[in-house]
């Protein structure tokens, strides 16, 4: 008896053991979340400022063009090649790695003339997308329960992180002593401490583990992870679109440059509330399909709002929009996870969804802007918004099935 109570007194209390095992998972989700906040800075932080580097390094338009579609580009051509990395060395060291990376190249772009602009552009792409197309592994691998709940958390920092550097660059750069420089070098500075948080998570050298992803499933002939792929790159078609054309649409329409500005800010913003919501609302029934009906209803009710509705309105089609958009992209976001059967069918799935996605959505915002300049007004390119958005309904009926991947034959 008394030995039992001795071996009692000596067990730690069931709350403090349950404490204990929590902690590193809420570590972990926070380094999570400040990571991916880390993702937009360097791609949201050039538009406000892009009239200042345009006059300092004297720019051309087409050069502008090509320095904003640059990073979308590189989530294009490296992310289907992310996935084969892990043959070599587990996802954690390649994030924290990445995050170096950078931060260099946010120091190169904004520190070293024009060629340090696309240069470091193009090192900041490259990094980006590698952890772009890890951090849904990683999800799956420590959260496969909570996979809708940790990609909701996962698409709204990646909003956070955008809404706020559209909205600290400008007085970044406004600060005595400063300039467009150093208000686009400021943002190294969180993707260091990044680096510096993400960095417990490392976990020891483990043969074993590494073994797992000794191979990189093919995807290639599965439908489901084609349908995957083309509603994520229809749906960010849609949201490129947007953020490029749509002021120029409301001042064609008779708004002046800082409202039409305002009202993509609004509409930017509200995506924090959807991107939250819609992974949670989506894996409450059976399956997605129906939360995807209903933002890409929204996005599509929004988008002709602004194009056809009275301009007294377009603040609440600009809400309409936020919400449509902001949701379908945190579905997509979770529909990587969602019809992973295992990490290692999570990171190849987000390698090909996200390099064929982007793909389209670089081609996106340049076929509206040919379309308007043939036609001369908007119509062409209010069915232009039409066919993605209905394209993306097509195939997320498909992706939004419950069900998982099946990978073929491995490589």
């Amino acid at each position: 008896m008394q030995s039992n109570q001795q071996k009692n007194a000596a067990r730690p209390p069931a709350s403090a053991a349950a404490s204990r095992s929590l902690r590193p998972k809420l570590m972990l989700i926070l380094a999570l979340f400040f990571v991916a906040a880390n993702l937009r800075p360097v791609l949201i932080s050039l538009g406000p400022v892009l009239d200042s580097v345009q006059a300092s390094l004297d720019l051309s338009g087409s050069g502008s063009g090509l320095l904003i579609t640059l990073p979308i580009l590189c989530f294009a051509g490296f992310a289907p090649f992310v996935p084969r990395l892990l043959r070599y060395w587990p996802a954690e060291r390649l994030i924290l790695w990445a995050l170096l990376v950078l931060a260099a190249g946010i120091a190169v772009r904004s520190l070293f003339g024009i060629t340090g602009l696309f240069a470091g552009t193009f090192i900041s792409g490259a990094s980006i997308s590698v952890i772009m197309v890890l951090l849904p592994s990683i999800i799956k691998d420590h959260f496969p329960s909570k996979a809708g709940v940790m990609m909701s958390l996962y698409s709204t920092a990646l909003c956070l992180g955008a809404a706020i550097a559209a909205g600290a660059t400008v007085p970044l750069q406004n600060i005595p002593g400063s300039s467009w420089r150093w208000a686009m070098a400021f943002w190294l500075v969180p993707a260091l401490l990044s680096a510096l948080v993400w960095r417990p998570h490392i976990p020891p050298r483990q043969p074993q583990q590494e073994r797992r992803y000794s191979r990189t499933p093919r995807l290639r002939s599965s439908l489901l992870a084609w349908q995957v792929t083309l509603f994520m790159g229809l749906q960010s078609a849609v949201a490129y679109c947007v953020f490029g054309w749509l002021p120029f649409i409301l001042i064609d329409r008779g708004l002046n440059q800082v409202t039409a500005g305002l009202v993509l800010s609004i509409s930017l913003g509200i995506q924090l509330i959807s991107s939250m919501l819609a992974p949670w609302m989506a894996t409450r029934g059976r399956d997605q399909r129906s939360t995807i009906v209903l933002m890409l209803t929204m996005s599509l009710s929004g988008m002709m709002g602004l194009i056809y509705a009275p301009l007294a309105q377009v603040w609440v089609w600009s809400i309409v929009l936020g919400l449509g958009l902001g949701g379908v992209f945190s579905i997509a976001l979770a529909l990587l996870v969602l019809r992973s059967p295992n990490p290692q069918v999570a990171a190849a799935l987000s390698g090909m969804a996200q390099g064929v996605g982007y793909a389209i959505a670089a081609v996106g915002p340049f076929a509206l802007g040919l379309l308007h300049e043939l036609t001369g007004d908007w119509n062409g390119v209010a069915l232009l918004f039409a066919a993605f958005i209905i394209g993306g309904g097509i195939f997320g009926m498909g992706a939004g099935r419950a069900g998982y991947i099946k990978a073929d034959a491995k490589s």
